[in-house]
């Protein structure tokens, strides 16, 4: 169209208004123009997120069907559209499939196919695909690129329902992608794909009687003419996922092209590249030949394609420097180039090797000096972050004041960037953290989302912590920003470290104000965590012990009664305590409690108070656990004994019925060492290299170590650096071991340590580090200990733990086989490591029902697992989670809906080892998966509920 009027080009109409005005389809002499801007319109609704009913739906498809008849092009294009959009939603639209496929013929016009293939796809039913299968499959070897790729894109949304049928299609795909597209008028239609080579000679037959007898040459065709490969390409990886062989030879025959197989079009390509680097880094044996193969690919003549490939070499773990080399080289000619996505690409590619190898980017520096000032201030905002990995401690002030300039101009996911390499740099260069702290602390005070606040707070943390000389001044800024902060969760986090850092800082004194004045003017969540950060300064420093219980009482009339209970409790602690504190050894039965509290609350004429002694303790409370191990596990409200356990289920978890048994209240001095004596076996070997260490000696006996037989993995065993963990378990301490290794000859590390983050979030706190003096070719391996402290108030804490490999990296002199004087501080990130409950547990074989009366404590819960297909599955899945001993053979269930499994563990409790128990019982009904009854026995409740949390 040449022209357009408002009034009929613009969509926003009401849907009831084009309902109406879709009678026009019934009119006997039909507008094409009119009825394309009325399919227009319902395009629209759709796309916006209109919802039709499916009477509305069926009306619309059906009028929209009987425009078929007309000879209108861009119409029937504007049919088949709306068709593809309306079928989801309407009735009966297979009737439609006799006049589609009329268009599918070979012999229609082909404006009109590809429409017709791809219409049919949203129409047909899956079990009617073996009879249109000989229409695909000749259109997947059309000649015509369109036809193709449509027929190719419609076998992906077939794949999903009728999978072994489009299988049989794999010679027709392998043909399409060695086809040679038929030139048309229409084929520079290709070339809005974008910037993409032309000027590529091919021979094929020509049309006509003849064409078996002459060859015709065609110059200055577009590569994007063989799009179809592209999507012929994807859907044979996709017929050929689950054979590594047969994807590892598709990768090699497409790679090394021979006999006139050639992949021309550049997203083929790049799809290539990906399956090759993806086998290259599972497959070690096919690495060295598959990167050869992406080394070739970084001189084609498509800027995405050398891109795709220089992306994979400097990603793929293990790849040589020589080639990682050159794939430097085609980054750093883009960082020239005047587009700006290839700008952008590049300088983030680099970023994400600086962060392994800055020493393998510093000859891009310069390059990304320039692009500093660029336009784009993504390009900028990389080439800073990459700038502050690589570069010098001369260039530090220079790069921050550089920075500052356009962090306003930034979105907040760049700006986090920023802050992650202002970090980094803060342990590299600990000298210059003054300007550092002073730019964090300056940006804390601009506008930005939670997620920027947060990353800038962290960052000030980990300085405090790990930069020396700056904790002082990082309180400080933390302190100003409270005054201002916005989020709940920072103002807690910032005052738990006041609470743990101010006090023992030289002036305590100057960190009160800000405390307190969270207390009259935030919210009640930050209340309490002032209230307990105040008690700290209290209880830490008696010379603010007095000033500390004058804030303290003043919390005791807030309006929050979380905000009073932790002001009451906190001066109970400070001064002599002029009422009973409640303890874990003297919890009243909470039932009784409330009732008796009621009662006394109504009435209200005597004036005597409350009796609290009088109140029974849970002790003295009946058992909720009853009846023996071998009772079956009933259906939900099939006996009264399990009735209540089994409520809930729907839900995933039940209440918990946290029982205290009244008799035998402890173990036999027999059971309990046999027991630790077998336990205790399997760790001989930590505990003997542990006690030969002069800083755990006074740590006392190790009570577990997890895993036993082998570390956890925190690294690929193909990396530069390999690192595995273990989890040792003492009575106030835990220690992690990390053993390194360091790969590479020619790269000597001193000074090695892991810094451990997610500490604070688990109530653990960092003692001290054991580091690695030197790990270099003579000797590449080591051992780092990390020395954590348990939090007596949470004797069992889970976390999930960060783990930074920090070392200074040494380049060794060929010449002289001896490293550099002179080194820089290098990271490694690691994988994450989790200390769950089973780190707490040692297996332990004992008398099931003998030990299983005498515990106290008792608790039970029910769960639904219902991604769980059978017993054995939720056997082996528990004796994981849990990490105890099935006894008697229980982990093996002799019938397939009903099961009953017997645990024993020993936990790590801050008074030593103590006996755990569990009860499993199992039904599986295929419909509703597999239901579960955990019952937990110990000397405690904490403990119970501890064993109960693994699951939960």
């Amino acid at each position: 169209m040449s022209f357009k009027k408002e009034d009929e080009m613009s969509y926003r109409h009401d849907k009831t208004a084009v309902i109406q005005e879709a009678r026009v389809f019934n009119q006997s002499s039909i507008s094409p123009r009119r009825c394309r801007i009325l399919l227009t319109k319902i395009l629209y609704l759709l796309y916006t997120g209109e919802k039709f009913s499916q009477q509305e739906a069926t009306d619309l498809f059906f009028g929209a069907t009987k425009l078929f008849q007309n000879k209108d092009a861009g119409l029937r294009q504007m049919v088949y559209l709306a068709i593809k959009e309306l079928a989801p939603c309407a009735q009966d639209v297979i009737m439609v499939t006799a006049s589609i496929m009329k268009d599918m013929q070979p012999n229609t016009e082909v404006v009109y196919r590809p429409n017709a293939i791809r219409a049919l796809m949203r129409v047909i039913d899956p079990s009617m695909v073996q009879g249109i299968e000989r229409y695909l499959k000749s259109a997947i070897v059309d000649r015509n690129p369109s036809v193709s790729c449509a027929a190719l894109v419609s076998s992906y949304h077939l794949f999903v329902e009728s999978r072994d049928v489009v299988k049989r299609w794999g010679n027709e795909v392998q043909e399409a992608i060695n086809m040679r597209p038929a030139v048309t008028q229409n084929t520079s239609s290709f070339s809005g794909f974008g910037g993409l080579h032309s000027g590529i000679t091919l021979r094929f037959g020509g049309g006509g009687s003849d064409s078996a007898s002459h060859a015709v040459e065609q110059t200055n065709v577009p590569s994007m003419s063989y799009l179809m490969q592209y999507h012929a390409l994807g859907l044979l990886y996709l017929m050929r996922q689950n054979d590594r062989i047969a994807v590892t030879k598709m990768v090699q025959q497409l790679g090394q092209p021979r006999q006139g197989v050639v992949l021309r079009n550049p997203y083929a390509l790049c799809m290539l590249v990906r399956y090759t680097a993806r086998i290259a880094e599972e497959d070690p044996n096919m690495r060295a030949s598959l990167i050869q193969l992406l080394e070739g690919w970084l001189r084609h003549k498509s800027d995405m394609v050398n891109y795709e490939a220089a992306r994979a070499l400097c990603t793929m773990p293990g790849v040589p420097a020589e080639p990682q080399t050159k794939a430097i080289s085609v980054l750093q000619m883009f960082l020239s180039s005047p587009r700006s996505v290839l700008k952008f690409a590049a300088v983030r590619t680099l970023a994400e090797l600086a962060q392994l190898r800055p020493a393998a980017v510093q000859s891009c520096n310069v390059d990304m000096e320039s692009l500093i000032t660029d336009s784009n201030r993504g390009v900028a905002t990389y080439a800073i972050a990459t700038l502050l990995k690589t570069g010098n401690e001369s260039s530090v002030d220079r790069l921050i004041k550089q920075i500052s300039g356009f962090m306003s101009d930034i979105s907040d996911e760049f700006k986090v960037i920023v802050v992650d390499a202002i970090r980094s740099l803060s342990f590299k260069f600990p000298s210059k953290q003054a300007a550092m702290l002073g730019f964090l602390a300056g940006i804390l005070r601009d506008e930005g989302g939670y997620e920027f606040k947060r990353c800038v707070v962290e960052a000030i943390f980990a300085m405090a912590r790990y930069v020396r000389g700056c904790k002082e001044a990082a309180l400080s800024h933390l302190c100003e920003f409270i005054e201002d902060c916005e989020f709940t969760k920072l103002n807690v986090r910032i005052l738990h470290l006041l609470g743990a850092e101010g006090p023992r800082m030289p002036e305590p004194h100057k960190y009160i104000r800000f405390i307190y004045n969270r207390v009259i003017l935030e919210n009640a969540i930050v209340r309490a965590a002032a209230v307990n950060s105040l008690a700290k300064f209290g209880a830490y420093n008696e010379h603010l012990t007095a000033r500390i219980r004058v804030l303290l009482r003043r919390c005791l009339e807030d309006v929050d009664d979380e905000v009073r209970d932790r002001a009451t409790y906190a001066l109970h602690t400070l001064e002599p305590p002029s009422m009973p504190v409640i303890t874990l050894d003297d919890t009243p039965n909470l039932q009784v409690l409330e009732q008796s509290l009621q009662s006394y609350v109504d009435s209200m004429a005597t004036s005597a108070p409350f009796d609290y002694e009088s109140v029974p303790r849970a002790l003295d409370g009946p058992e909720t656990e009853s009846g023996p191990a071998s009772d079956p596990l009933l259906p939900t409200g099939g006996a009264p004994g399990t009735a209540g356990a089994m409520m809930g289920v729907e839900g995933g978890t039940g209440g918990v019925m946290a029982g205290i048994g009244g008799e035998g209240a402890g173990l036999s001095a027999a059971n309990t060492m046999g027991a630790e004596a077998s336990g205790l076996d399997a760790y001989a070997d930590h505990a003997t290299e542990l006690a030969s260490i002069a800083e755990f000696a006074s740590y006392g006996k190790l009570l577990t170590t997890s895993p036993v037989n082998a570390p956890v993995q925190l690294t690929e065993s193909e990396t530069e650096y390999i690192v595995t963990a273990y989890k040792h378990v003492f009575a106030e301490h835990i220690v992690l071991q990390y053993n390194v290794t360091n790969t590479l000859a020619e790269i000597v590390l001193e000074d090695v340590v892991v810094v451990v983050g997610g500490l604070m979030e688990a109530g653990l706190e960092e003692e001290f580090i054991l580091p690695i003096p030197c790990l270099s070719s003579a000797t590449p391996s080591g051992k780092v200990y990390v020395s954590i402290r348990r939090d007596p108030s949470l004797p069992f804490p889970l976390a999930t733990l960060t783990n930074t490999l920090r070392f200074v990296s040494k380049e060794v002199d060929p010449s002289s086989g001896e490293p550099e004087p002179e080194g820089y501080q290098d990271e490694y990130q690691t994988e994450e490591l989790d200390v769950g409950v089973a780190d707490f547990l040692q297996p332990v074989e004992l008398d099931f029902a003998m030990t299983w009366d005498t515990l106290p404590a008792s608790a039970s819960e029910t769960f639904a697992l219902t991604a769980l297909e059978s017993l054995d599955a939720s056997c082996s899945t528990l004796v994981e989670l849990l990490g105890m001993q099935a006894l008697g053979g229980t982990d093996v269930p002799a019938n397939p809906s009903v099961h009953t499994m017997m645990l024993a563990g020993l936990l790590a409790c801050p008074g030593g080892l103590e006996t755990v128990l569990a009860r499993v019982r199992m039904m599986h009904q295929p419909s509703e998966g597999v239901t579960m009854e955990l019952s937990v026995r110990a000397p405690s409740d904490e403990a119970c509920l501890f064993i109960l949390s693994a699951i939960a």
